[in-house]
């Protein structure tokens, strides 16, 4: 079935393409919601190609763009207005910027496509315009030296588009910032919170089960009276990891995110703590200002993965040094909750 963004098709010299319309139908604003809370988003994509904006000729303008359909229809929808051709690669469903952290988007790639479309059969210049975070993966002189086409790098924003082509294909400074505004962090939290979605139902279901435990033996009135506890506990320091810590992010101390849902999750076990939500006994308590920060840190070091403010290296980095530290906080706290069932201290 032909996809709900094309429109039509544009005859040139050579072959046919598929025009698309440059307006989000309701169709694209329902899938765009429902990625955002990570339904279907790992196959959340479009087929490599060229596709027409407009009525382009030989002499328009070439746009490079990811597989990912996100990424697709937020370049197609700023380019409403012009004429235009869009190659998209294969990124294997990943966005502009992780992509080319992966080098998905990369050399290789765009001199593939470039090469197997007949680029030079369509259009007279030897240019295309590539989405500035696109840039690590990329090499633009190798690009060039390969297939004689000049890279030109667009602004980070695609609806900075219009300007940087009416600017003479030249960004400005604030089109070349990268920017992550609280909006920004907004959208990406439901993705995060469901990074987990199958661990966040399996395991408060075990700490209910077993919360029933103690010395006396089994009892279900026990599980029911204190499991909730531990459901609302691990749920504080799940969210305080990918929800509080984006939210708060420039506001927490620390520069890596590991530390920032750090001091998250202990903050978040102090108001509980007072609160007195943590246990029911000293060791218990005790149990949870482990497993609440470890929690929350890792789950806020997973958020890295959703920002530009860390390279790949610096990812790579973090997690060797404090993965181990997440482990054991959240291994000591787990047996010193295990004790706690066993030993009312």
């Amino acid at each position: 079935m032909k996809p709900g963004f094309i429109i039509g098709q544009i005859q040139t010299d050579t072959a046919t393409f598929p025009q698309v319309t440059t307006e989000w139908s309701a169709r694209d604003y329902w899938e765009t919601l429902k990625v955002r809370w990570s339904v279907g988003r790992m196959n959340y994509k479009v087929e490599p190609g060229i596709y027409a904006v407009g009525s382009p000729g030989r002499d328009s303008d070439v746009f490079v763009t990811a597989n990912y359909k996100l990424s697709f229809d937020h370049l197609r929808r700023s380019l409403g207005g012009l004429d235009a051709w869009i190659l998209v690669i294969d990124t294997k469903g990943i966005n502009v910027w992780c992509a080319a952290g992966k080098k998905n988007f990369g050399t290789k790639e765009v001199v593939h496509r470039i090469q197997l479309h007949q680029l030079d059969r369509l259009i007279d210049h030897r240019r295309i315009i590539l989405p500035q975070l696109s840039a690590t993966g990329v090499s633009a002189h190798e690009v060039r030296k390969m297939t004689g086409y000049t890279v030109i790098y667009g602004p980070v924003k695609a609806s900075d588009i219009k300007d940087f082509m009416a600017g003479g294909k030249k960004a400005t400074e604030e089109m070349r910032t990268v920017r992550f505004p609280l909006s920004d962090r907004l959208k990406l939290i439901p993705v995060d919170i469901f990074y987990g979605k199958y661990y966040m139902i399996l395991v408060p279901a075990l700490f209910f089960l077993f919360s029933g435990w103690s010395r006396t033996g089994y009892s279900v009135d026990r599980a029911a009276e204190q499991g909730w506890r531990a459901i609302v506990n691990l749920l504080a320091g799940y969210l305080g990891g990918c929800a509080l810590t984006p939210a708060l992010l420039p506001w927490i101390p620390f520069r890596r995110f590991a530390l920032k849902g750090l001091s998250v999750g202990l903050l978040l076990a102090v108001v509980f703590y007072f609160a007195g939500m943590l246990g029911t006994n000293r060791i218990g308590t005790l149990a949870w200002f482990f497993m609440m920060p470890g929690l929350s840190s890792f789950m806020a070091m997973n958020f890295t993965g959703s920002s530009t403010f860390t390279s790949l290296s610096g990812v790579q980095k973090e997690m060797k040094v404090l993965f181990p530290v997440q482990i054991l906080l959240a291994g000591s706290g787990l047996v010193l909750w295990m004790v706690s069932l066993l030993i009312n201290l």
